[in-house]
């Protein structure tokens, strides 16, 4: 039997996923303690899960989510549980996957390492860098969410060409590309002036009076992908469409992306936001089954 667990910031993905499979869903209660401390627990039924599988739903957006994680872990190992998997829809931290400076943490190693210790396996949904996954122990299995993102998109595009912000995210492009089932491929040359800066060169694909889905695997402070979108401005494009598997979307990236001329953003719900259009439970209760922890 398997039994779902969600952390706070995943309550919506974690029934999906519970729904696809018809799992249990488990009852949790969230809270603080006076001293601001996180308190959660796993109430009623849920509190004996003696010999079940347990499966952790929790995307890390923030350090509190990151221990809140930690907690559910060790919550389910409290309440009997035999095995205990983790789903990671959102990895913080995981951007920081190597010492970009002398005296720099790994950052995603310190919190792929934290996390090891509460799971028997874990899962991490579209990683910004796979390599990520090698400092879990054992390693994650990433699973690959971006063809969902085909779902939301308008069935009319006029001669879409799906476009990647650098040549990184080309793959991200063509997978949406081939779930939608035509179009064309391309990507922007991006320059890092400085930490803040970026230069954006336009591609040489055709965009004049054709619709665009620019994609990418994360959406933060949509400073770069706004960038992009004025060039395609700037040669005639057609509709602009604006896709993320990870809609972090802070500050004020929606208004940036408006303003840049994007008619629409859709996003996931590996982080639960306005944008989040599509689930995606589906790809990663396959590849539960397939690893054999999903019935």
């Amino acid at each position: 039997m398997t039994t779902i667990v969600s952390a706070s910031s995943s309550q919506s993905l974690a029934a999906a996923l519970a729904r696809e499979r018809d799992a249990t869903l488990a009852s949790v209660a969230y809270d603080r303690f006076p001293d601001g401390e996180l308190f959660v627990s796993l109430e009623g039924e849920s509190a004996d899960l003696e010999g079940e599988r347990v499966v952790v739903v929790a995307a890390t957006a923030s350090s509190d989510a990151h221990v809140e994680l930690l907690c559910l872990q060790d919550a389910a190992r409290e309440a009997g549980a035999s095995e205990v998997v983790t789903v990671v829809p959102y990895m913080g931290y995981g951007r920081q996957d190597r010492a970009f400076e002398p005296g720099q943490p790994i950052s995603a190693r310190a919190v792929a390492r934290s996390i090891s210790t509460g799971a028997d396996a874990v899962f991490v949904v579209t990683p910004h860098e796979e390599t990520v996954c090698t400092f879990f122990d054992p390693t994650a299995t990433p699973v690959d969410a971006a063809s969902v993102l085909a779902d939301p998109l308008p069935t009319d595009l006029e001669e879409p060409v799906f476009l990647s912000p650098d040549s990184g995210a080309i793959e991200l492009a063509e997978t949406v590309r081939d779930a939608y089932g035509r179009g064309e491929t391309d990507y922007f040359e991006k320059t890092r002036r400085s930490g803040t800066e970026v230069e954006i060169s336009p591609s040489d694909v055709d965009v004049a009076n054709r619709d665009v889905v620019v994609v990418d695997d994360i959406i933060a402070t949509g400073g770069t992908m706004s960038e992009a979108v004025a060039v395609l401005g700037d040669r005639g494009v057609g509709r602009v469409f604006v896709t993320c598997v990870h809609p972090l979307l802070v500050r004020n990236a929606y208004t940036r992306l408006s303003n840049a001329g994007v008619e629409a953003v859709y996003g996931t719900d590996t982080l639960e936001r306005p944008a989040s259009a599509v689930s995606v439970a589906p790809v990663v209760a396959d590849e539960l089954e397939s690893a054999g922890y999903l019935d």
